[in-house]
């Protein structure tokens, strides 16, 4: 989703600027991945005939493969009661909830937070009817248990 920024227009290309931005599209196999949120912007959701009008959450994430690639995934989070268990996962995902507690949002710690997803690859017609692939988020997943640090090794005296 892009959004009109009015500022974009002080940025604009004139006829004889110099250019140089090529496509970076990058489409990740299916798995999990880490991320970083790039940025976040609240929207509204105008309702559907799965989900009634509500605010929104447009999440620029940057998912990293073990490789080095990098893929770039826009994600819609719904603040409605309906879909307020994938907003926990998310906010669980970044480390600013736990799992269990009730919690009061904190979006200004939005950007920049770092978690774990699951990805998988999106099959669809462009406009031209032309077959399309892009990523999407299945699943925020929970931040692994820090290893325990007792010094304990079981059957080592």
């Amino acid at each position: 989703m892009s959004t009109f920024n009015p500022n974009d227009v002080m940025n604009e290309l004139d006829w004889d600027s110099e250019i140089s931005r090529v496509s970076e599209f990058v489409l990740l196999p299916e798995g999990e991945y880490d991320f970083v949120v790039k940025k976040f912007e609240r929207a509204i959701h105008n309702g559907s005939e799965k989900l009634s009008r509500c605010k929104k959450a447009v999440l620029t994430i940057e998912v990293s493969s073990h490789d080095g690639k990098k893929a770039t995934i826009e994600h819609n989070l719904f603040i409605h009661p309906h879909t307020e268990n994938f907003v926990s996962e998310f906010f669980i995902s970044i480390g600013q909830m736990k799992r269990g507690e009730t919690y009061k949002m904190n979006w200004s710690a939005v950007p920049g937070a770092t978690g774990r997803c699951k990805v998988y690859v999106d099959n669809w017609k462009g406009r031209d009817g032309q077959d399309m692939q892009s990523n999407k988020i299945r699943k925020f997943l929970e931040p692994k248990a820090p290893p325990t640090s007792s010094g304990f090794t079981p059957g080592k005296f």
